[in-house]
């Protein structure tokens, strides 16, 4: 498995530029190559990143939540997401389950990661809990 430039360039400019709210990967499984499939504006919010899933197929995903601490200080924390639906084929949640470390290691400064099947089990309740 090998990720594309595109997918570390992409990863970089959020961190650091913070021109994206999140991005989403997906594996093309012909070429076995990590690729950038969506990336959300500055102004995008984690709706859109939900909304942004497929119900069928598995993706990764990188959120730039940013929040308030109980001490007034303004903080962002980067949340990995590997999503593996019910519905999405075993093929699929085979391969992305046995190349998230690959792509975690390329991706450096993730803090939190989680791995969800709906969109209840990464909800903002969930990304706020684990970011405070």
């Amino acid at each position: 498995m090998w990720v594309t430039d595109e997918c570390k360039n992409s990863f970089m400019e959020m961190k650091w530029k913070k021109v994206h709210r999140y991005i989403v990967f997906k594996i093309d499984e012909g070429s076995k190559l990590v690729t950038v499939d969506k990336v959300g504006g500055p102004g995008e919010g984690y709706d859109e990143l939900a909304a942004s899933l497929p119900t069928d197929d598995c993706r990764y995903a990188v959120f730039d939540f940013d929040f308030v601490t109980n001490d007034n200080c303004r903080k962002s924390k980067i949340f990995f997401i590997a999503w593996s639906p019910t519905a999405s084929r075993i093929r699929a949640k085979m391969l992305y389950a046995t190349s998230k470390e690959g792509l975690r290691r390329v991706l450096d400064g993730i803090h939190y990661d989680m791995q969800a099947t709906d969109p209840t089990e990464m909800g903002m309740d969930v990304i706020k809990d684990r970011a405070k």
